[in-house]
């Protein structure tokens, strides 16, 4: 009965961190649209990336005894899929500055993996030892990767708008590290439990933003209305609207000129 439940706990672990590794495709599909990474920030994907890696090897048999943790394996192979196509995405889509910025994270990133996976593998001979050490490194990615979203909080809080932190993304994080954090428990694995006593109430601290700011309009929206010029004149204030294409170059005298085109006459608009 036991061994059941813990594997449904496992099952649902899985659906919900794809669905984790998933929410982001919103984010993404908006990078493609306009093709632009904005503010978003590549890091949690790569810290995800590197997160996905560590635990696919620490499911592994070398690492592992058997196969005892393969639902570790499963999710995690798909997170690697998922987590490096977003980051090539973003590398794409990124300015030089930011595929520069990319590369410097990312390249570390993988050399680190692959010097876990050597030293794991030849300068220990027993699971006990390799699990120590490749779980100890994953416990620290993971705590990374869940208090990367800091930074993005942060922002919320300052612009009191959650535009850059997709919903998605934080209910899928509480759910899977709830149902990890319960798991992790269950197999008395303080490697797959521990991170997530952190990440849970980080997930839920982003919710509350959420429900905090959710209807506040981010600053910028796409399809803004023309922008709109204020001129007061003593008692008197003319509200000029400045078409797209339109540029104010002049005003002196109590006389605004408005250039409308590059084709078209200065417009003069007296305020006096």
């Amino acid at each position: 009965m036991a061994q059941t439940f813990r594997m449904a706990i496992a099952i649902l672990g899985n659906a919900a961190s794809v669905c984790l590794f998933a929410a982001p495709m919103v984010t993404f599909k908006r990078i493609i649209r306009k093709k632009s990474t904005e503010e978003f920030s590549c890091l949690p994907y790569i810290i995800g990336l590197l997160n996905c890696l560590i635990f696919t090897w620490y499911g592994l048999p070398i690492v592992s005894n058997k196969w005892e943790n393969f639902p570790l394996v499963t999710v995690n192979g798909v997170g690697i899929v998922v987590e490096l196509a977003y980051v090539l995405i973003y590398f794409w889509y990124a300015s030089s500055k930011g595929k520069v910025k990319v590369a410097l994270t990312a390249i570390p990133v993988i050399v680190v993996f692959c010097i876990i996976a050597i030293v794991s593998t030849f300068s220990f001979h027993d699971n006990k030892r390799r699990k120590l050490l490749v779980g100890s490194v994953g416990f620290g990615v993971s705590v990374a990767m869940y208090a990367s979203p800091l930074v993005v909080m942060k922002k919320v809080i300052k612009s009191k708008s959650v535009e850059f932190m997709p919903l998605p993304l934080s209910l899928c994080s509480f759910v899977a590290g709830s149902l990890w954090m319960t798991y992790g428990f269950m197999i008395r694995d303080i490697f797959v439990a521990g991170p997530s006593v952190l990440g849970v109430p980080l997930a839920i601290l982003q919710l509350v933003l959420h429900c905090k700011y959710w209807k506040r309009k981010p600053s910028s929206e796409e399809g803004d209305l023309p922008n709109k010029l204020n001129m007061v004149k003593g008692d008197i204030v003319v509200m000029a609207v400045v078409n797209e294409g339109s540029e104010m170059v002049g005003l002196e005298k109590g006389e605004a000129e408005m250039k409308m085109s590059n084709n078209d006459p200065v417009s003069k608009i007296n305020i006096n």
